[in-house]
Order: C-alpha cells, then sequence, then structure tokens
C-alpha cells in the first residue's frame, strides 16, 4: 500500500516536501523522499556525509548532493552502451580519503563492437571546479572476450576493515548468457573474482594450481549477480539471478562451486527443468531461493539488516541475517524497478530505480 502525506524531513538540508509513505507486507513503514532523477542509473555510492556518487549506463558519473544538486565528472574511460552494457558499479577505496582512488566497472570492446567484456579500472577523483578523474589504471578485464550484451554482472566490493578480507578487491563476473563458462577454469565468466587493490593475483586464492585464469577465481558455477556485499563479520554474501524464477541468495565461501548451469533452482525460459541443487550435494546450495523471480540488483548490509533491490518485484527486500542465514523479513512495492540500493553512515537508506526517468531516493532509517 502506497499513501502520500506532507512530512517534515531533516537531511543534509532542512527542506519540506512530500514523502511516500510505503507499507511493507510485514506492517512497517517507510517514509520515502525523491532526491534527484537519473536516466538509466546502475549504481550508487556514499561519497561523503553530504554526496553521494551516481553511474548512468550511457557513461556518465555524477555527484549529487542531498538537495537534490547533481555535478557531472568528466575524464571517464571509452564504454561501449548496448543491451545490458555500460558503465556500471562505482566503488570507493577503503582509504579512499588518502588517495582518492575510486573504482568503477564498465562494459569494453577489444575490437569496435564485435565482443565485449567487463572492465574494471581505477582512477584518482578530483573534486576541485572542475571535477574529474585523473591517472586511470587497469585492474581487471573479463578475459576471454565474448559476443552478446548480457550477464556482465561487474559488480564491486571490498573486503571491510578488522576482517581476514580487509582491503581486498571482490569483482562479480556473470556468465554472459552462454552459461557454460561458469564451470570453465579457463573463463572468466560466471565467477567471482578476489584480487588486491592493484589488482595483482592473491597467492592464497583458492585455485592456484589451476592456471593462470583461475587463480584469480575466488568462487566458480554463478550465473547473473548484480549484488555483492560484506555483513559486519566480514562474510561476503551475493545474490543472483535465476534463469527463469530460482533466484539466489548465497553465502560466498573460498572455492566454492554453487553450481550453475549443472543445477538451479528455476527452469530454463524454454520450460526445459533444471535438476536443483539438492540433487547434486558437490554444488553448494542457496541460503534462500525466490519462486517466482524477484529480479534481484543491488545489495546492501547494516548489522544484520540486508535491502536488496527488485527489478521484477519493483520492491525492496529486507532480510535479517542471523549467523550464516538470512531470511526475507519484509517486502516494501515501491511500484518501479530498483536498481541498486545503500545504506549511509547513520543508518539511512538510498535506493535508485531503473529506467529513463529514474530517482535517487531515500529513507531516513528504515528498521
Amino acid at each position: 500500500m502506497r499513501q502520500i502525506f506532507i512530512v517534515l524531513i531533516i537531511s543534509f538540508n532542512t527542506v519540506v516536501m512530500a514523502a511516500d509513505v510505503v507499507s511493507g507486507s510485514g506492517g512497517r513503514t517507510l517514509s520515502v523522499r525523491d532526491i534527484a532523477s537519473f536516466a538509466s542509473p546502475w549504481a550508487i555510492e556514499m561519497l561523503d556525509a553530504g554526496r553521494l556518487l551516481v553511474t548512468e549506463k550511457s557513461g556518465q558519473l555524477w555527484t549529487v548532493r542531498g538537495s537534490g544538486e547533481k555535478t557531472a565528472i568528466d575524464g571517464l574511460p571509452k564504454i561501449y552502451v548496448g543491451g545490458q552494457g555500460g558503465l556500471g558499479d562505482v566503488v570507493l577505496h577503503p582509504n579512499f580519503e588518502a588517495n582518492r582512488w575510486v573504482y568503477l566497472s564498465f562494459v569494453d570492446s577489444p575490437d569496435g563492437g564485435r565482443t565485449r567484456y567487463a572492465h574494471v579500472v581505477r582512477a584518482r577523483l578530483i573534486l576541485d571546479d572542475r571535477p574529474r578523474l585523473e591517472g586511470l589504471e587497469s585492474i581487471w578485464r573479463q578475459m576471454p572476450a565474448t559476443q552478446g550484451e548480457g550477464h556482465f554482472s561487474h559488480r564491486i566490493a571490498f573486503g571491510p576493515a578488522g576482517s581476514a578480507q580487509a582491503g581486498m578487491l571482490f569483482i562479480t563476473s556473470g556468465d554472459r548468457q552462454l552459461q557454460w563458462p561458469a564451470q570453465d577454469m579457463e573463463m572468466a565468466q560466471g565467477k567471482i573474482i578476489r584480487l588486491h587493490d592493484d589488482g595483482a593475483v592473491p597467492v592464497d586464492n583458492p585455485f592456484q594450481d589451476q592456471g593462470t585464469l583461475a587463480r584469480t577465481f575466488w568462487s566458480v558455477g554463478h550465473r547473473n549477480m548484480l549484488g555483492m556485499a560484506f555483513d559486519s563479520r566480514g562474510v561476503l554474501w551475493a545474490h543472483e539471478m535465476g534463469p527463469r524464477h530460482g533466484d539466489e541468495l548465497n553465502r560466498i565461501t573460498a572455492g566454492a562451486n554453487y553450481g550453475w548451469p549443472e543445477v538451479s533452482e528455476g527452469n530454463h525460459y524454454s520450460g526445459v527443468p533444471i535438476p536443483p541443487h539438492s540433487s547434486q550435494p558437490q554444488f553448494v546450495a542457496p541460503i534462500q531461493f525466490w519462486v517466482p523471480t524477484i529480479a534481484p540488483s543491488g545489495m546492501t548490509i547494516d548489522g544484520d539488516t540486508m535491502f536488496i533491490g527488485g527489478l521484477r518485484s519493483q520492491a525492496l527486500i529486507k532480510l535479517r541475517i542471523n549467523g550464516d542465514v538470512a531470511q526475507e523479513l519484509e517486502r516494501f512495492e515501491m511500484g518501479r524497478r530498483i536498481r541498486d540500493v545503500q545504506f549511509d553512515a547513520k543508518g539511512g537508506l538510498w535506493f535508485i530505480e531503473d529506467g529513463r526517468s529514474a530517482r535517487l531516493r531515500y529513507v531516513e532509517a528504515p528498521r
């Protein structure tokens, strides 16, 4: 249920504006206000106490304030835009205040558009009277390049301070709609990648004896992972879209095989069934799966609270983490596709819609 009220919101600036009060499936309400609009955005990242970074698929990077003021950032690399491809994720280095490194993922083409791959780079973010990126460095390429314009995934996350993965760089690498590469140790597709912050390969990655490319892999057997985040214990969580239903939430561990395309909790789009995880216990089963699909995109965790954005479900999905288990608690129907979600340092929830006229929206302390 959705109702409109006029409320007083205190944020970066004190303003009075309309808030959309959304009732969840469990009876709680969220007071949601609009901040700014974007054209086909893909990711959001907290920059500081007063600003966020927002990417648009077309290749634009913005800063935006809580007041809605937007500023474009120059100096981005050449980006291939088509299908699901374009500019993707944006993440700050854990030591950003000192080194100014910002990491971006996007789709690149080595041959003028015949084949494509996800590419992660870093650059120093200069925020003076001419905001820009400087000193661009390549960190990782999704090799080999393949045809098609889907399932790049290319979400980025850093291991949190104080954890065993502190400062390590993790990247989701989708199966590129080819399916079989997810089990091929000579292809980066369908994997989660683990690197040092400069792109160097850690010597303690789990697949050291299976080839040069496999040394970059942390886990295998994935489909299309559009959300990944660490919890407060340093545990890595990721979700992935199933084929026809069967979206998964997985607890990611080193060396694990999550089974795609050999097993799934969904079916092929043709309706042909896929064996479930229970039929082949050598593959790690999801902590939770969704039938019908929610089409998950974006993930953020604060304490034991996880929020996932829903594309097909057009909802914010709230989950509670309890040890190695995460369970859905409540669903807030938003009426529009949700592309990304992000907690801020005060526990406020930011999320951005999908599509050509998409809103950046804010929820104060959604507990």
